[in-house]
């Protein structure tokens, strides 16, 4: 349990940052190389490495270099490790939110009855 934990804050704290959120977005498409990836941010390619490092670090990509080109692709196992966290914390709320919409609902059908 505590290894998963690790690896939800991992995930979540590389996705806490919108250029690596745009990045992780771009993959979902497939695979790119590094100067693909960098051209749509305005920063220089030492700085936009550095948001690379952290999303391969936290292991929501990988990359490979051949020859000159680095290209890098999504690692889809952590992405649906955070995706499922987010599913059951959604179940959890919607469930609280359906309970609270009965309650409301019968205690405001029980105050017509009574004002009827």
């Amino acid at each position: 349990m505590e290894n998963y934990q690790t690896s939800l804050d991992a995930a979540f704290h590389a996705l806490a940052d919108p250029t690596r959120r745009a990045v992780i977005s771009r993959l979902t498409r497939g695979p790119a190389p590094v100067k693909e990836l960098a051209q749509p941010f305005n920063m220089g390619l030492p700085s936009f490495m550095k948001h690379l490092r952290v999303l391969e670090a936290d292991g929501l990509i990988r990359s490979k270099k051949v020859g000159r080109v680095r290209t890098c692709w999504v690692n889809t196992e952590r992405l649906t490790a955070a995706e499922s966290w987010l599913c059951e914390q959604r179940a959890l709320w919607q469930a609280r939110t359906d309970r609270l919409a009965d309650y409301v609902e019968t205690q405001m059908s029980g105050s017509i009855e009574d004002a009827g």
